[in-house]
């Protein structure tokens, strides 16, 4: 009843990585037909216990796509996967650098037909934002930059920091994050997940950014928590990524940073992250914070509204679906309250 629940409930996915959301047996698929050896059974692929032992197999994967065509249907297959979990606005991060020899153009064009296909069949809206591999260094980051802003399109509305943080800290980013903006691109950077939560400070003081990924280390930093609430910083929080590229494991536990953080009234999303990757699922991930990690049905919906107000639509389009989605989740909740007390009456 109350995955149905969750299920149901309108959701922005805000923190998702295309080629994080392939399908294991596209994967294999593609794979096969693009001639690229994966090093894995397809049965031992998605095997790892740590960010570095991730991002090698993510790599290997983003090998083995290689067309226009590859590209629409990864996304378009995300995407449907999306619309199951009750997604109706998805931004996600994409990684063209990761596929060596493949034109940007070629990458986005499927792309773009992929989004588009999916909005037609499935009612919903997608925009992207390329990940700059941190680990490249600055120089290569600018270069990375002219390359997607020479094929730029009107579904690219952002820039994002990923890959792994330690020792790659933020600040040596500024200038190309200060380039992104003045283009008219949103921003956002991982932080806090593999690295300290000086790592989200300097992400907003460096970078310019207004949405930290993960950021789970901001909770060992009272000021830096305080200064993030009154500026209504925007954390895109994956709790199942957590048992896998963090020390923090245990989601039930009462320290979990994104208990810690809901509690300290950061503004907090929930998102899937690699839902293959982790045996995940949009949908699953909002029963996880609502079993595990203390939040309430009514957090969820205040966190889903939080998440459309600092999404990178339109004002005006943000406006209309918080009208929209405000009903809905009030309409969903309220058949909760009326089964629950139905069961009470019923004992």
């Amino acid at each position: 009843m109350i995955q149905d629940l969750l299920t149901r409930l309108p959701k922005a996915e805000l923190h998702l990585h295309l080629e994080g959301a392939i399908r294991p047996e596209t994967a294999v698929e593609l794979a096969v037909r693009n001639g690229v050896p994966l090093g894995a059974a397809p049965q031992d692929l998605y095997v790892y216990d740590d960010l570095a032992q991730f991002l090698a197999v993510y790599g290997r994967i983003c090998q083995a796509v290689v067309t226009a065509d590859d590209f629409r249907r990864i996304t378009y297959e995300m995407l449907e996967t999306c619309a199951r979990s009750g997604a109706r606005h998805v931004e996600f991060f994409i990684s063209p650098h990761a596929h060596f020899g493949i034109p940007f153009a070629t990458q986005f064009d499927g792309i773009r037909a992929g989004i588009a296909e999916a909005r037609a069949d499935f009612g919903l809206t997608a925009l992207f934002a390329p990940g700059i591999n941190r680990e490249l260094g600055p120089a290569a980051a600018e270069e990375y930059l002219d390359a997607c802003l020479a094929v730029r399109c009107e579904e690219m509305v952002g820039l994002g920091l990923d890959y792994n943080e330690a020792p790659f800290p933020p600040e040596p980013f500024a200038p190309v994050f200060a380039r992104a903006r003045a283009a008219g691109l949103q921003v956002s950077a991982h932080a806090g997940e593999g690295g300290p939560a000086a790592y989200v400070r300097g992400s907003l003081d460096r970078l310019g950014v207004r949405r930290i990924d993960h950021g789970y280390a901001v909770v060992q930093d009272p000021d830096l928590v305080a200064r993030c609430r009154e500026d209504g910083v925007l954390f895109t929080c994956c709790p199942t990524t957590t048992r896998y590229t963090t020390p923090w494991r245990d989601l039930t536990a009462a320290d979990h940073p994104i208990r810690l953080m809901r509690e300290a009234g950061l503004a907090v999303t929930i998102n899937s992250d690699d839902p293959p990757f982790f045996g995940t699922t949009l949908a699953r991930e909002y029963l996880i914070a609502h079993r595990d990690l203390g939040f309430s049905l009514r957090d969820l919906g205040d966190s889903i509204l939080t998440g459309l107000a600092s999404c990178w639509l339109p004002e005006g389009d943000k406006a209309r679906l918080r009208v929209e989605w405000e009903a809905e989740i009030a309409s969903i909740l309220a058949e909760d309250q009326t089964t629950m007390q139905t069961v009470l009456v019923s004992r």
